[in-house]
Protein backbone atom coordinates (compact mmCIF):
# COMPACT_ATOMS: atom_id res chain seq x y z
CA UNK A 1 0.00 0.00 0.00
CA UNK A 2 1.21 3.19 -0.90
CA UNK A 3 -0.39 6.07 1.01
CA UNK A 4 0.05 9.49 -0.24
CA UNK A 5 -0.08 13.02 1.64
CA UNK A 6 -3.27 14.01 2.31
CA UNK A 7 -4.73 10.29 2.89
CA UNK A 8 -6.77 9.38 6.04
CA UNK A 9 -3.95 7.51 8.01
CA UNK A 10 -4.57 3.76 8.80
CA UNK A 11 -7.11 3.24 12.06
CA UNK A 12 -5.17 0.07 14.01
CA UNK A 13 -5.30 -1.44 17.20
CA UNK A 14 -1.83 -3.69 17.78
CA UNK A 15 0.30 -4.97 21.00
CA UNK A 16 2.61 -2.40 22.54
CA UNK A 17 5.15 -1.48 25.51
CA UNK A 18 1.76 0.62 26.93
CA UNK A 19 -0.90 -2.37 26.29
CA UNK A 20 -3.25 -2.32 23.42
CA UNK A 21 -3.77 0.53 21.75
CA UNK A 22 -6.27 2.11 19.44
CA UNK A 23 -3.81 4.32 17.53
CA UNK A 24 -6.94 7.00 16.99
CA UNK A 25 -7.63 6.54 20.34
CA UNK A 26 -4.14 7.21 21.78
CA UNK A 27 -3.76 10.39 19.23
CA UNK A 28 -7.05 12.05 20.38
CA UNK A 29 -7.00 15.64 18.68
CA UNK A 30 -3.35 15.98 18.60
CA UNK A 31 -0.66 15.44 16.07
CA UNK A 32 0.93 12.24 15.55
CA UNK A 33 4.75 11.08 14.74
CA UNK A 34 4.76 7.33 13.71
CA UNK A 35 8.09 6.01 13.15
CA UNK A 36 9.08 2.28 12.01
CA UNK A 37 12.60 0.48 13.17
CA UNK A 38 14.12 -2.54 11.35
CA UNK A 39 14.69 -4.71 14.14
CA UNK A 40 15.30 -4.49 18.47
CA UNK A 41 18.89 -4.60 19.39
CA UNK A 42 20.40 -2.89 16.85
CA UNK A 43 22.20 0.21 16.81
CA UNK A 44 21.17 2.78 14.26
CA UNK A 45 17.60 2.17 16.17
CA UNK A 46 18.79 2.16 19.85
CA UNK A 47 20.10 6.23 19.23
CA UNK A 48 17.38 6.51 17.16
CA UNK A 49 15.01 5.86 20.16
CA UNK A 50 17.09 7.65 22.87
CA UNK A 51 17.08 10.84 20.48
CA UNK A 52 13.47 10.15 20.83
CA UNK A 53 12.99 9.94 24.33
CA UNK A 54 15.37 12.65 25.26
CA UNK A 55 13.57 15.22 23.27
CA UNK A 56 10.18 14.38 24.18
CA UNK A 57 9.80 17.95 25.87
CA UNK A 58 10.17 18.94 22.35
CA UNK A 59 7.54 17.15 20.87
CA UNK A 60 4.55 17.68 24.15
CA UNK A 61 5.23 21.13 23.52
CA UNK A 62 4.05 21.20 19.87
CA UNK A 63 1.76 18.54 21.07
CA UNK A 64 2.61 15.35 19.03
CA UNK A 65 2.21 11.71 20.32
CA UNK A 66 4.96 9.49 19.11
CA UNK A 67 4.69 5.99 18.54
CA UNK A 68 7.74 3.70 17.38
CA UNK A 69 7.23 0.11 15.68
CA UNK A 70 9.59 -2.99 15.19
CA UNK A 71 8.59 -6.45 14.02
CA UNK A 72 9.76 -7.71 17.22
CA UNK A 73 7.57 -9.35 20.19
CA UNK A 74 6.70 -7.04 22.90
CA UNK A 75 9.06 -8.77 25.48
CA UNK A 76 11.94 -7.96 23.53
CA UNK A 77 11.20 -4.53 23.20
CA UNK A 78 10.93 -4.23 26.69
CA UNK A 79 14.19 -6.06 27.05
CA UNK A 80 15.91 -3.77 24.71
CA UNK A 81 14.22 -0.20 26.26
CA UNK A 82 16.50 -1.36 29.15
CA UNK A 83 19.40 -1.07 26.76
CA UNK A 84 18.27 2.04 25.26
CA UNK A 85 17.92 3.88 28.75
CA UNK A 86 21.28 2.97 29.69
CA UNK A 87 23.29 3.34 26.82
CA UNK A 88 21.59 7.18 25.66
CA UNK A 89 20.77 8.14 28.89
CA UNK A 90 17.25 8.44 28.98
CA UNK A 91 13.76 6.68 29.93
CA UNK A 92 11.57 5.88 27.18
CA UNK A 93 8.21 6.12 28.08
CA UNK A 94 6.51 6.16 24.39
CA UNK A 95 4.90 2.83 22.88
CA UNK A 96 6.56 0.92 20.36
CA UNK A 97 4.27 -1.48 18.45
CA UNK A 98 5.11 -5.49 18.16
CA UNK A 99 4.18 -6.03 14.72
CA UNK A 100 5.33 -9.49 14.36
CA UNK A 101 2.77 -10.57 11.83
CA UNK A 102 3.31 -7.15 10.04
CA UNK A 103 -0.13 -6.07 9.99
CA UNK A 104 0.72 -2.13 10.77
CA UNK A 105 3.71 -2.69 8.72
CA UNK A 106 1.94 -3.43 5.54
CA UNK A 107 -0.98 -1.53 6.00
CA UNK A 108 1.30 1.72 6.22
CA UNK A 109 4.08 0.62 3.52
CA UNK A 110 6.86 0.32 5.65
CA UNK A 111 8.30 -2.98 4.27
CA UNK A 112 10.15 -2.72 0.61
CA UNK A 113 11.18 -5.50 -0.89
CA UNK A 114 13.95 -4.90 -3.35
CA UNK A 115 15.29 -3.84 0.14
CA UNK A 116 14.34 -6.19 2.72
CA UNK A 117 11.62 -8.64 2.09
CA UNK A 118 10.52 -9.19 6.36
CA UNK A 119 12.46 -6.01 7.94
CA UNK A 120 10.92 -2.30 7.94
CA UNK A 121 12.98 0.41 6.52
CA UNK A 122 12.86 3.38 8.84
CA UNK A 123 9.62 5.19 7.56
CA UNK A 124 8.38 8.37 9.06
CA UNK A 125 4.49 9.69 9.01
CA UNK A 126 3.18 12.95 10.28
CA UNK A 127 -0.20 13.21 10.84
CA UNK A 128 -2.50 15.70 11.65
CA UNK A 129 -4.81 16.34 14.26
CA UNK A 130 -7.62 15.37 11.27
CA UNK A 131 -6.05 12.03 11.16
CA UNK A 132 -4.34 12.85 7.72
CA UNK A 133 -1.07 12.20 6.39
CA UNK A 134 0.74 15.25 6.30
CA UNK A 135 4.33 14.20 6.16
CA UNK A 136 6.33 10.99 4.82
CA UNK A 137 9.68 10.40 5.12
CA UNK A 138 11.94 7.00 4.04
CA UNK A 139 15.37 6.15 5.03
CA UNK A 140 17.37 2.48 4.26
CA UNK A 141 17.91 0.76 7.21
CA UNK A 142 21.68 1.73 7.36
CA UNK A 143 21.02 5.78 7.78
CA UNK A 144 20.09 7.30 10.83
CA UNK A 145 17.31 9.81 10.62
CA UNK A 146 18.01 13.56 11.99
CA UNK A 147 15.43 14.37 14.23
CA UNK A 148 16.04 17.74 14.64
CA UNK A 149 14.90 17.83 10.90
CA UNK A 150 11.22 16.26 12.22
CA UNK A 151 10.97 18.89 14.41
CA UNK A 152 11.81 21.38 11.90
CA UNK A 153 9.07 20.11 9.48
CA UNK A 154 6.61 19.77 11.86
CA UNK A 155 7.07 23.45 13.13
CA UNK A 156 6.28 24.14 9.31
CA UNK A 157 3.67 21.75 8.85
CA UNK A 158 1.84 23.44 12.09
CA UNK A 159 2.60 26.92 10.71
CA UNK A 160 1.66 26.57 7.55
CA UNK A 161 -1.97 24.92 8.35
CA UNK A 162 -2.81 27.55 10.49
CA UNK A 163 -1.65 30.85 8.59
CA UNK A 164 -0.93 31.79 4.81
CA UNK A 165 2.79 31.30 4.40
CA UNK A 166 5.02 28.90 3.23
CA UNK A 167 8.60 28.19 4.67
CA UNK A 168 11.04 28.64 2.16
CA UNK A 169 14.12 26.64 2.08
CA UNK A 170 16.35 25.89 5.30
CA UNK A 171 13.90 27.88 6.87
CA UNK A 172 13.93 27.12 10.70
CA UNK A 173 11.23 28.76 13.31
CA UNK A 174 11.06 32.20 14.00
CA UNK A 175 12.30 32.94 10.16
CA UNK A 176 10.51 34.61 7.50
CA UNK A 177 8.09 33.19 5.72
CA UNK A 178 6.76 33.21 2.07
CA UNK A 179 3.32 34.72 1.19
CA UNK A 180 1.23 32.56 -0.77
CA UNK A 181 0.78 33.45 -4.18
CA UNK A 182 -2.93 33.33 -3.73
CA UNK A 183 -2.30 36.56 -1.32
CA UNK A 184 -2.59 39.70 -3.17
CA UNK A 185 -0.03 42.20 -2.26
CA UNK A 186 -3.20 44.40 -1.10
CA UNK A 187 -4.53 41.32 0.98
CA UNK A 188 -0.93 41.15 2.27
CA UNK A 189 -1.00 44.42 3.57
CA UNK A 190 -3.80 43.96 5.55
CA UNK A 191 -3.01 40.12 6.64
CA UNK A 192 0.68 40.52 7.49
CA UNK A 193 0.81 43.34 9.57
CA UNK A 194 4.41 43.16 10.10
CA UNK A 195 5.01 43.97 6.82
CA UNK A 196 6.71 42.44 3.82
CA UNK A 197 9.61 42.53 1.25
CA UNK A 198 8.43 41.77 -2.70
CA UNK A 199 11.92 40.89 -4.17
CA UNK A 200 9.70 39.51 -7.14
CA UNK A 201 5.65 39.57 -7.43
CA UNK A 202 5.60 36.08 -6.77
CA UNK A 203 8.57 36.14 -3.70
CA UNK A 204 7.33 37.96 -0.89
CA UNK A 205 8.75 37.87 2.31
CA UNK A 206 7.46 38.15 5.88
CA UNK A 207 8.31 37.75 9.44
CA UNK A 208 6.85 34.30 10.56
CA UNK A 209 3.25 35.52 11.39
CA UNK A 210 2.39 33.86 14.92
Amino acid sequence: MSLQLGDAAPDFTASTTKGELNFYDYLGDSWGLLFSHPADFTPVCTTELGRTSNLMPEFEKRHVKVMALSVDPVEQHKEWIKDINETQNTDVQFPIIADENREVSMLYGMIHPNADDSMTVRSVFIIGPDKKIKLTLTYPAATGRNFDEILRVIDSLQLTAYQSVATPADWKNGGDCVILPSITSEEAATKFPKGFKEVKPYLRLTPQPN
